[in-house]
């Protein structure tokens, strides 16, 4: 957890925000921009941001703002066909279950990032991929029998790759490319 400036431990930043669209940080008494926000939030900073006049809890708001502005500006990391998947989602019975699990999808995938990590940089064996994306597998057939009865069957278990044996770093290479398109294929197959 990154230490939080302008704020004691536990606190939340409160920002304000005027009818101007001016942020308004309280706790260093300066004026901000969404892009300070985004990195507060890289930093895990807490905050929240409050409209100056009503008081009214707007942190949402200016959170989705920022994702908005980062899409706009050529940093698209949502697919089309996720944000499809997600608006069909307004209105539908399973609307209240969707903020919990996306916020359990996230925090399953940034535990396993630091995995991802460390196997990219010990030459990508099978073992701790496969259990990442067996773990990663399950989670997303739960959620698509759960959502969409009778999905079960096309997201079926697939088998993992099997090991192969590297003799050099110019196989390495090859081996860590395949299995990156082998990795990409399979996130296409997903986004579909």
């Amino acid at each position: 957890m990154a230490k939080k400036p302008d704020a004691e431990a536990g606190d939340s930043i409160v920002i304000k925000k005027y009818a101007n669209r001016r942020l308004y940080n309280t706790s260093s008494s300066s004026y901000i921009t969404l892009e300070d926000l985004a990195r507060m939030v890289r930093e895990n900073i807490d905050f929240e941001v409050v409209d100056a006049k009503s008081g009214d809890d707007i942190t949402h708001q200016i959170l989705t703002q920022i994702i908005m502005d980062e899409e706009a500006n050529g940093e698209q990391m949502l697919p089309v066909s996720f944000l499809r998947q997600l608006i069909g989602m307004y209105g539908n019975s399973m609307q209240t279950l969707m903020p919990s699990y996306l916020e359990a999808s996230m925090t399953n995938f940034r535990e396993n990032q630091s995995k991802i990590r460390d196997a990219f940089e010990k030459g990508m064996s099978a073992g701790p991929l496969a259990a990442i994306h067996e773990t990663n597998m399950a989670m997303m057939r739960a959620a698509a029998e759960t959502f969409i009865p009778g999905q079960k069957k096309s997201l079926a278990k697939r088998p993992a790759a099997s090991p192969e044996t590297v003799s050099d770093t110019g196989s390495e290479i090859s081996d860590l490319r395949k299995q990156m398109a082998a990795m990409q294929k399979k996130l296409d197959e997903l986004g579909k």
